[in-house]
């Protein structure tokens, strides 16, 4: 039998900006962000925040490694992975073209 799954969570932020975390409860830590439970927390003087991404792993070391890796990303790449624009995330992951034409 597999443990709790872990989910790595991407939340819009009223500001626009992104902000990407772990929980074992996708729904429960969205509810908790748009409390402001954690004065603190990145979150709270950016609420109202809303879902906008969620990938499960059965392992917490996968979800951390994948939300560290999530966090390095650009804006860019975070949006076109909202919009599930794969062929977008592997010409950003190349970096700047090069070509002229």
């Amino acid at each position: 039998m597999y443990g709790v799954p872990y989910y790595v969570y991407m939340l819009r932020c009223a500001d626009g900006s992104f902000y990407v975390g772990v929980t074992n409860d996708v729904e429960r830590r969205v509810a908790e962000h748009n409390l402001g439970i954690i004065e603190s927390a990145y979150t709270h003087d950016r609420r109202p925040v809303v879902l906008v991404h969620a990938s499960a792993f059965r392992e917490v070391a996968q979800a951390i490694a994948w939300e560290k890796q999530l966090k390095g990303w650009s804006r860019a790449k975070k949006r076109a992975l909202i919009e599930n624009d794969w062929e977008a995330i592997r010409r950003l992951a190349r970096g700047p073209s090069t070509s002229s034409g």
